[in-house]
């Protein structure tokens, strides 16, 4: 079975090396890419600059305080966008603003998910992901991304 392929667009360094922990413990085989901010995520999706041998990824976790290009504008790009809308976006963040919510939603993401502060919670939070997103739902297969 092919890795399921998980974009973490996240800028804190923390919360990366916890949801990596959290994937390297992963009953199936998971790879995972990180980018920093929005402008490398856009990057990353339409294989530019360092991203030259990138991959569309099957899933992909947004954070909304980005640099560069918050995640909301992120969101906009990928759901607009005829080649990158069918990837389930889950918006990861801290902000538990309905302002950011209704956003979110307004522009189609798969769902809205505040970030617990203590790590623990953290970790359980990213093991359910994996277990709903990734066990769970059935993802499109890449063979029938481009027909």
């Amino acid at each position: 079975m092919e890795p399921i392929h998980v974009l973490l667009v996240e800028d804190s360094e923390g919360d990366i090396l916890l949801t990596k922990e959290v994937f390297e413990d992963a009953k199936i085989v998971i790879k995972l890419d990180v980018v920093k901010d929005g402008k490398q995520a856009v990057d990353f999706l339409n294989k530019q600059g360092n991203y030259l041998n990138s991959e569309i990824p099957d899933l992909l976790l947004l954070d909304i305080n980005l640099p560069k290009k918050n995640g909301i504008e992120v969101l906009k790009y990928i759901k607009g966008n005829g080649v990158f809308k069918h990837i389930p976006v889950i918006m990861l963040t801290t902000s538990s603003s309905e302002k950011d919510i209704f956003m979110s939603y307004q522009n189609y993401a798969n769902c809205y998910i505040t970030k617990p502060v203590d790590i623990d919670s953290f970790m359980d939070v990213i093991t359910k992901i994996e277990n709903f997103w990734i066990s769970v739902v059935k993802l499109p297969t890449r063979k029938n991304y481009f027909k």
